[in-house]
């Protein structure tokens, strides 16, 4: 069985909220994980799908194995470095404020019992737009400005006016 490896370093998520997602991809397919990650509105969902993809797409053409028989095998959350700050607070006082960072490294492996992908992920690429001719504006030469009549004032506008009547 042939296991393929992906790793992201230094994601700017504490890793206590990234392994809330990566716990519920444990054992999944990549298609169903694939499915998953893309409703879910948390903050670390978008950095996995990243990762999964990247693996998946290593997994297909650098070890020639088949997408649809891909699991996630294992994956990894642990803690990179902090960035320390401090928050200025009352009486001259400072709050430590602690930046945390995650390191996470997915695992898939092959395996030939894998159900029917449920999901069909379709993803479009954008077309690019034909960039508009910028067209000249032309010189009006000779035209003198007609003054329009004056429109009628409603009630309204009259009776709020902000100068008295």
């Amino acid at each position: 069985m042939t296991k393929v490896t992906a790793k992201l370093n230094y994601l700017h998520i504490a890793p206590r909220k990234v392994r809330l997602i990566a716990n519920a991809l444990k054992g999944l397919s990549v298609n169903e994980a694939e499915a998953q990650l893309l409703f879910r509105p948390q903050r670390p969902a978008k950095p996995l799908l990243d990762l999964l993809r990247s693996a998946a797409a290593s997994a297909k053409y650098n070890h020639k194995l088949n997408p649809d028989k891909l699991i996630i095998s294992s994956i990894k959350v642990d803690q990179g470095p902090m960035i320390k700050r401090s928050l200025p607070r009352a009486m001259g006082r400072a709050t430590p404020l602690q930046k945390k960072m995650s390191h996470i490294s997915l695992i898939l492996e092959e395996k030939s019992l894998v159900k029917s992908p449920r999901f069909n992920i379709v993803i479009t690429k954008k077309e690019k737009t034909p960039k508009k001719e910028s067209k000249a504006v032309k010189p009006k030469i000779g035209v003198a400005k007609v003054a329009k009549p004056k429109e009628q004032v409603g009630f309204f506008r009259k009776m709020f006016n902000r100068k008295s009547v």
